[in-house]
């Protein structure tokens, strides 16, 4: 079960893949200053994953737009990540959890996906610019998405 509204996020410090090279993301660099929006998602180079980070992708403005910085966070390498992000135009920061230790923080762990292993389930958190959860859904399957209007809403408030 994903962490609860109101719990302090789990601060974190993760990598992605740039054009200079592997770079650190911290979230609590976005406290006091802007929301952040964290979408876990299971694997890179899959349906529904592509489908969302593209979706979200060209949505990215609507984001920025309420005051959020949207980071992706999947248990895939970044070099794997990246390959896939460029392969599909996805634009979003997206950061490697290869250790899954962000996973287990937030509590969103998925079992056993398709016989492969332990990933991230599908999950989203709004985290507010004082590093309170604000909104908070661990989706009932890896095929389900988020309410991505009820995401927008808890930026709005």
């Amino acid at each position: 079960m994903a962490l609860a509204v109101g719990s302090k996020a789990p601060d974190f410090v993760l990598k992605t893949k740039t054009a200079d090279g592997l770079k650190d993301v911290k979230l609590s660099d976005n406290f006091g200053k802007k929301q952040t929006v964290i979408l876990f998602f299971p694997l890179a180079f899959t349906g529904v994953c592509t489908q969302e980070m593209c979706d979200i992708t060209g949505g990215i403005k609507q984001y920025a737009d309420l005051g959020a910085e949207v980071l992706a966070i999947s248990v895939d390498s970044p070099f794997a990540q990246e390959a896939w992000a460029k392969a599909n135009k996805i634009t979003i920061t997206i950061l490697s959890d290869l250790n899954k230790t962000v996973t287990k923080a937030y509590d969103v762990v998925f079992p056993n996906l398709a016989g492969v292993g332990d990933t991230s389930a599908r999950a989203a958190f709004v985290v507010d610019a004082d590093g309170v959860i604000k909104y908070a859904e661990q989706t009932p399957t890896p095929k389900d998405l988020p309410n991505f209007e009820a995401v927008k809403a808890a930026l709005a408030k």
